[in-house]
């Protein structure tokens, strides 16, 4: 079995899941709290078992000010038992202790761990080595647990580097990111390349950012991703010619996606198994 997939036997049938993380809200957009948790509510109802943020304020800029993001975290675990999983990146002059302060939150399980520096479109998108080190130092600090973003393949040889000065728990998470201007692209060549540089006792998820068609997803499911992100973060992209509302719209294809490939969507309480995140973090 692949490390740290979650499985049980039911009639002497192994039964594979998959964790559906949720990234509800596109960059630059308005943000209204009331309709994000409402629509986060009912991805965890479609199937989604984590739910990701980043620090933002109303006009959906980023921000060091966590109030408002706490607030949301709160609003969240209250209604759901998803796992709640701050975002320490993003484009922004903010050095890395201002993209860290979300850490602080008290419901933050999991989080984004950046594994190097890339152009997203015309941007640049700046981790050292420094700020890697540091961030893996401050996630662990607070017992959690870190989903590594990379990329790009040198990016997962930075966290190799990385673990000689931070002690990294196992099993390592590694979101393997296609679709930015800039970095590896959705195709099977660039995944097969990506899954062959992921450390074999690791486990590993695929995010498709400007997702046009759900394809990739499916070939990386078969592949063995063990968490797939989906929502508006990353694409609205519903069917040909037709965008999603909402994002539970998105959770409902991809958990239907799961059951159709014979595989099982965790729940929460299974994708906390699966990610070893620490018993009682979640308060």
């Amino acid at each position: 079995m692949a490390a740290g997939e979650f499985a049980e036997k039911e009639k002497g049938t192994v039964m594979r899941k998959v964790i559906i993380s949720l990234a509800p809200v596109e960059a630059g957009k308005a943000i209204d709290q009331s309709a994000l948790v409402e629509d986060v509510v009912k991805s965890a109802r479609a199937g989604a078992a984590m739910c990701h943020l980043h620090c933002r304020r109303k006009d959906g800029s980023l921000t060091d000010d966590t109030a408002e993001l706490e607030d949301t975290f709160e609003r969240i675990a209250q209604e759901t038992d998803l796992i709640i999983q701050a975002s320490t990146g993003g484009v922004s002059e903010m050095s890395i202790e201002q993209r860290c302060r979300p850490l602080m939150c008290r419901r933050v399980e999991s989080a984004s761990l950046n594994g190097g520096s890339t152009n997203l479109g015309e941007a640049v998108y700046i981790n050292s080595l420094e700020d890697i080190r540091y961030c893996a130092g401050a996630v662990y600090d607070r017992g959690i647990i870190p989903e590594i973003e990379v990329f790009d393949i040198g990016m997962i040889y930075n966290i190799r580097m990385t673990r000689e000065q931070v002690p990294y728990r196992e099993p390592m998470l590694y979101n393997l990111v296609f679709g930015h201007k800039g970095g590896m692209q959705p195709d099977m060549e660039c995944l097969t390349a990506f899954c062959a540089a992921v450390p074999r006792d690791a486990l590993w998820g695929v995010t498709h950012y400007g997702r046009d068609n759900w394809d990739f997803l499916a070939a990386a499911i078969a592949m063995g991703a063990s968490v797939v992100r989906i929502g508006f973060e990353d694409s609205r992209h519903l069917a040909p010619g037709k965008q999603a509302e909402y994002n539970y719209q998105e959770v409902e294809k991809l958990a239907a996606l799961i059951g159709a490939m014979d595989l099982e969507v965790a729940t929460p309480a299974q994708a906390r198994q699966i990610m070893h995140i620490l018993p009682g973090k979640r308060q």
